[in-house]
């Protein structure tokens, strides 16, 4: 057959198949097929599919199976979760931190430190208007939702995307606080919500929505420590939670939002705005009628607070030595303390009346034992917390001339004594006194008391610039202090309670006094687990060194710079002030108790006129009168009883017992043991005494040779041999040849 039949041929099969496969299609009753497009562009049966429409397919084939997986681990989560969330039972026995109530040393309550969670309510022991303010303002679809409400969280998302909202907040719902509260922190990471999601919704699962706001309304903070509903009542209106009215509810459930900003202790108008927003939600919400919304929150009567808000600064430091004093423990705990409220109050007065405009003023004042019964930290302690009674360091000016004087009375110097007050230069030093001139020759008592610079000078030099640091130390005080010779002037910092302890250590006779706070620690089950013991005594100086000290700290109160201290009664004390008037200090004491009074600027700048001798002083007598009104008065005793070896010789303690040890004699000879050479008759031959093994009597000697000259001897001791020496006088400093 030729090419052009077959090529017929082929055609005719072709159309043949093209008529079966119409056929086949019109018997399935589809009356159309399939067809892709050919080379030519017409359809053929099976051509591939678009692109977009695969991708669509696929993306929904997998969103739905991530969807169920999801749905299914979301499940788990949430039954696992509420698996291991505490009973209903456990939740309400669980606090969620540490109660301290601090007492005054009268058991009086003075300030509760921590969380106070007042009396549980039960669901229907809480006022109907205080649920449905709670629920209108935080929470409005609380009894539909599931936990987590996803109309709120949506709009949410949508506005923040819309750029409406600077940040997706604010749609937590009350179970979800609840979860946050009990389970998280209040961080705002995506992990963070997304975990109070899943809490929630394990809360829901598990208990029922009146479990969930009896939970939420019994522990949710409200501010000024007070957690949940009735303690919150308490602490504003000083009723139990009960008997909240409609406008207190709006009050205490405005409050979540921000406890600080609308708490009615801090900012009562705010608390008053924020009211009448919760009202104006309860009743859109239909929870009250229009009446009741517009009650006047005004009126409402707020708990007057106590206003002592300088105790906190004695609670900044007295509380964390619980740290030391007790096991580690949660568990609420009544802290009796020294504190004095009357002292504590009239401290607060003294130094409110008497600190000069634009400056700082603290105080301390420790009993004979070393109980602190006042104790204040600045002028005001919501505006500045910083406790410059224990923390500050300031330069004490003259009232560090204790440790001076101290020191060259443990040197032997006495009150009576002469000293010279004239320039003086050391190491290139040359210290002036404040009234720039010069006295000439007074005694020991004069020049402590009118705060002579030149003289301190000259006996810190004299005894030792270290001594005198090794006294302070000896004192308590534990900042670091200067060896230089300014040191004596008050150059080294230090703290004012530990200048106080100081002061009281020479009230208590000169024995050591540690400051402490607190007297015991009872649990709430009235358990004692801890008590303080009475330290150690320790004698720091001899008793002739404190009435030494007494008697000049007396003379300065008395005669010297602090007259503005008196009080009408024995007080001893000293001021203090630094170069240009940035600091004024006095420190002294009356009837068993010691107070330090310092002020000045934080940042150390001058303050024209403030001296330790005016409004310190001044402080401090104010502070006194009240402090001492019930104590007996007591006289000071300054009587010297002096050691031995500071008194003139007599003759047993010139020559020394012969039969013990060899001595010298008033002419520097070696005289041996059992023998003593004594004058007969006034005459001048010298005799032995012979003890029993010679049968006694006076036998003549030989004089012995003299081991130094007159002439040497004359020099030694600035005077001719036998005359009486010449007044006591510090050795004036050699000039330096350094420039001044």
């Amino acid at each position: 057959m030729s090419k052009r039949g077959d090529s017929l041929q082929n055609k005719g099969k072709r159309g043949s198949r093209r008529a079966a496969a119409e056929r086949a299609a019109s018997a399935n009753g589809t009356g159309k097929m399939k067809l892709a497009r050919d080379a030519s562009g017409a359809r053929g049966p099976s051509g591939p599919q678009s692109p977009l429409w695969k991708w669509t397919k696929r993306l929904a084939i997998w969103g739905t199976a991530a969807a169920v997986l999801g749905a299914i681990f979301l499940a788990f989560a949430v039954g696992f979760a509420a698996q291991s969330i505490p009973s209903f039972y456990q939740l309400k026995a669980t606090q969620t931190g540490q109660t301290i109530l601090v007492r005054a040393r009268d058991g009086t309550e003075i300030v509760e430190i921590g969380p106070s969670f007042g009396e549980w309510l039960e669901h229907d022991e809480i006022p109907l208007n205080m649920r449905n303010a709670m629920i209108a303002v935080e929470d409005k679809r609380f009894h539909s939702h599931f936990g987590v409400d996803p109309i709120r969280t949506t709009g949410a998302i949508v506005e923040g995307f819309m750029g409406t909202r600077s940040r997706v907040g604010g749609t937590s719902t009350i179970t979800q606080q609840l979860a946050r509260n009990l389970f998280l922190s209040s961080n705002r990471t995506v992990d963070r919500k997304a975990r109070e999601a899943v809490l929630a919704m394990a809360l829901e699962w598990k208990f029922s929505k009146e479990q969930i706001l009896e939970l939420y309304l019994n522990k949710v903070y409200f501010g000024g420590g007070a957690y949940g509903v009735d303690s919150a009542s308490r602490k504003f209106f000083s009723h139990p939670g009960t008997e909240l009215s409609v406008a207190e509810a709006s009050i205490i459930a405005g409050l979540v939002k921000a406890p600080s900003r609308y708490s009615p202790t801090a900012d009562v108008q705010a608390a008053v705005d924020r009211a009448q927003v919760v009202l104006r939600l309860m009743q859109e919400q239909g929870y009250i009628t229009q009446e009741q919304a517009s009650v006047d929150v005004d009126t409402v009567e707020l708990k007057q607070q106590s206003g002592q808000n300088s105790v906190r600064y004695f609670t900044d430091w007295a509380l964390p030595q619980l740290d030391i004093l007790l096991p580690e423990t949660n568990a609420p705990l009544e802290v009796w303390t020294t504190l004095d409220i009357g002292m504590q109050r009239a401290a607060t007065a003294s130094i409110d009346a008497n600190t000069p405009s634009g400056s700082q003023g603290a105080l301390v004042s420790i009993d004979r034992d070393g109980a602190i019964l006042a104790l204040v930290g600045g002028t005001d302690y919501v505006e500045t917390n910083f406790n410059r009674a224990t923390n500050a360091l300031r330069q004490p000016g003259s009232s560090w001339k204790l440790f001076v004087f101290l020191a060259a009375l443990e040197a032997g110097y006495t009150p009576d004594d002469r000293v010279v007050d004239t320039p003086v230069t050391i190491d290139g030093w040359s210290p002036r006194n404040s009234n720039g001139r010069n006295v000439g020759e007074t005694d020991l008592r004069t020049a402590f008391a009118y705060s002579i610079n030149t003289v301190a000078a000259q006996l810190g030099n004299e005894v030792g610039f270290g001594t005198v640091a090794s006294m302070a130390r000896r004192f308590g005080i534990s900042t670091p202090v200067s060896t230089f010779p300014s040191m004596v002037l008050g150059s080294s910092e230090v703290r004012l309670l530990e200048m106080t302890r100081a002061f009281a250590a020479i009230s208590a006779g000169g024995k050591g006094v540690e400051p402490y706070g607190i007297t015991k620690v009872v649990t709430a089950d009235g358990e004692t687990i801890y008590e303080r013991e009475a330290p150690r005594e320790s004698q720091l100086v001899p008793e002739y060194v404190v009435a030494g000290i007494t008697d000049l700290l007396q003379a300065a109160v008395q005669t010297g710079t602090g007259r503005a201290a008196q009080i009408g009664r024995p007080v001893a004390g000293k001021t203090g002030t630094t170069s240009s008037n940035k600091d004024g200090w006095f420190v002294g004491f009356s009837s068993g108790i010691t107070t330090g009074v310092w002020m000045g600027r934080d940042d150390a700048k001058a303050v024209p006129g403030l001296q330790g001798g005016r409004a310190p002083a001044q402080a401090f007598a104010a502070y006194m009168r009240y402090a001492v009104k019930d104590r007996a008065v007591v006289e000071f005793n300054t009587e010297l009883n002096l050691p031995e070896w500071q008194l003139e010789p007599d003759e047993e303690a010139l020559f020394g017992d012969p039969d013990d040890y060899y001595f010298i004699d008033e002419q520097g000879n070696l005289i041996e043991p059992g023998r003593r050479e004594v004058p007969r008759g006034g005459g001048n031959a010298p005799f032995d005494v012979q003890g029993e093994r010679g049968g006694g009597g006076l036998v003549p000697v030989e004089e012995p040779p003299k081991a130094v000259s007159d002439d040497f001897l004359e020099q030694a001791i600035g005077a001719p041999v036998g005359g009486d020496p010449p007044p006591r006088q510090p050795p004036r400093p050699r000039p330096s040849s350094s420039p001044p």
